[in-house]
């Protein structure tokens, strides 16, 4: 699968997602078998441009590439800012968010709020491909709600405009993260269109992934709550597709690994911050193992590093004595 003139090892892409998909995650979900990692959102108000938030999703530092940085507003011309300066810190494609439903974005207008105008739709996107020299890429719901769904319309206008690859998430705004998503919307923008189409919503395993090519016709898929906790589902994905075979989970041990190497990364990154960021990633690491509620609350009330290891690492010995 090509973006512009990158072409990916796989076309399996992690989604961007605001709290989850930073440096430390994608790092570690390329090294399970990621074709590309999509960074978390950068907001294209200038006012936030020297937050602490905002500088730590500059630093593309180590990272593998090809670098994919997400922005996010409604403005024209901040966006194409937001762009060129994403661009001066190593981005080597950019990502315009029109998918996110969050209340707090769409109240700004922004995010899967701006499907309802596609005439700025077109203004955004025209100004973000004039502004850079790499590729733009565009993520969007299928539309605002069941009864305008217009990814297809909008698809058009990315085409128009210069977009290089469209993912779209089987939901609308207004569905949210609820229901399942559905696949017909996507394989009409894909017959439609000649730019790469990426497939988004609810691909949680091997067999899942094969079926929503089948269904869609899609380049690629886009994984996103599936990968929180279980970073191996793009080898699981992967092998599936290669082999027909399902890959199996990573031992206890493997898993282990993985999630102390995950959270020395968060710790480095965000300092004491760290403690609290590794929170959420322990919850769902352990999510469906024997005790994981009861380290869950351990660990919430855990204020130091040296802490969660010493419960991550009793945890996964009393797993180790249960499978025995």
């Amino acid at each position: 699968m090509r973006i512009g003139p990158h072409c990916l090892t796989n076309r399996l892409i992690l989604a961007p997602m605001a709290g989850v998909s930073d440096k430390p995650f994608r790092n570690l979900c390329r090294q399970q078998g990621a074709g590309l990692a999509v960074g978390e959102m950068i907001s294209s108000n200038s006012a936030l441009r020297g937050s602490r938030k905002s500088l730590l999703r500059l630093d593309h530092s180590g990272e593998q590439g090809p670098i994919a940085v997400q922005i996010l507003g409604a403005d024209p011309q901040a966006m194409a800012e937001a762009a060129r300066i994403n661009c001066g810190e190593g981005a080597d494609i950019i990502d315009i968010n029109m998918g996110c439903p969050a209340k707090k974005v769409c109240q700004v207008a922004a995010g899967s709020a701006l499907l309802r105008d596609e005439r700025l739709v077109a203004r955004i996107l025209e100004a973000v491909v004039a502004a850079v020299e790499v590729p733009v890429t565009l993520k969007i719901r299928t539309g605002w709600d069941p009864a305008s769904r217009n990814a297809l319309a909008i698809g058009r206008i990315a085409e128009q405009s210069g977009i290089q690859a469209l993912s779209i998430h089987g939901r609308t705004r207004a569905c949210g993260f609820s229901g399942q998503a559905e696949y017909q919307t996507i394989r009409q923008v894909k017959q439609a269109l000649s730019i790469p189409v990426i497939a988004n919503g609810d691909i949680d395993s091997g067999e899942k992934a094969l079926q929503v090519l089948k269904q869609t016709g899609a380049d690629g898929l886009m994984i996103g709550r599936a990968a929180r906790g279980r970073p191996w589902i793009f080898a699981q994905i992967n092998h599936f597709l290669h082999t027909g075979q399902p890959l199996p989970a990573p031992h206890p041990l493997r898993v282990q690994g993985l999630l102390l190497g995950h959270l020395e990364r968060l710790y480095e990154l965000y300092g004491s911050a760290g403690v609290r960021v590794a929170r959420k990633h322990i919850a769902w690491y352990s999510k469906g193992m024997l005790g994981g509620a009861e380290l869950r609350r351990q660990i919430n009330q855990s204020s130091t590093c040296g802490e969660q290891r010493r419960l991550i690492q009793v945890f996964f010995q009393r797993q180790l004595e249960l499978a025995a």
